[in-house]
């Protein structure tokens, strides 16, 4: 397991629309822990593949510290609902803004056995897999930002 490069905004990949994982292999599994590794070490609650440099449809997310969760292929299936507050994203370090997202989201995806499960989430879940699923169609948050960027104050953000 390793930490990886966290690409920034600016690089290329961020912008670009990821393939489907059609099967796991030893070389998926080294990536997924690898992605786990580098979202704890940066402290972020999500992290998607193409913030590594990987243009595949894979997403890890863990808002508590105590439970990683894994999407392989995810696809929003229902929203419901709306918030609205900061959120920041690795790749664009030292920023936030405020973004509207659903306040419910149920996600279709595949575990590590390529079995396929649904996964609920409310409130600042439901806003990370909103925003990793986004980076798997080449968007960033600050895209759907209201207002202005700001600079992040220190342990007052949480960033994704």
């Amino acid at each position: 397991m390793a930490i990886r490069n966290i690409r920034e905004m600016g690089d290329e990949v961020l912008n670009k629309k990821c393939k489907e994982v059609t099967e796991v292999t030893d070389r998926t599994r080294e990536l997924i822990d690898d992605m786990f590794d580098t979202m704890y070490d940066a402290l972020g609650v999500g992290l998607a593949a193409p913030q590594v440099g990987i243009l595949k449809r894979i997403v890890v997310v863990d808002v508590t510290g105590e439970d990683p969760i894994l999407l392989i292929n995810p696809v929003i299936l229902e929203t419901s609902g709306e918030q609205t507050g900061h959120e920041g994203c690795l790749s664009v370090p030292g920023k936030s803004g405020m973004v509207t997202r659903p306040n419910y989201v149920k996600v279709k995806a595949y575990d590590e056995d390529m079995k396929p499960f649904i996964i609920e989430g409310t409130e600042l879940l439901a806003r990370a897999f909103c925003h990793e699923i986004d980076h798997l169609d080449g968007h960033l948050y600050v895209e759907k930002v209201e207002g202005d960027l700001m600079d992040v104050v220190p342990d007052e953000d949480e960033e994704e």
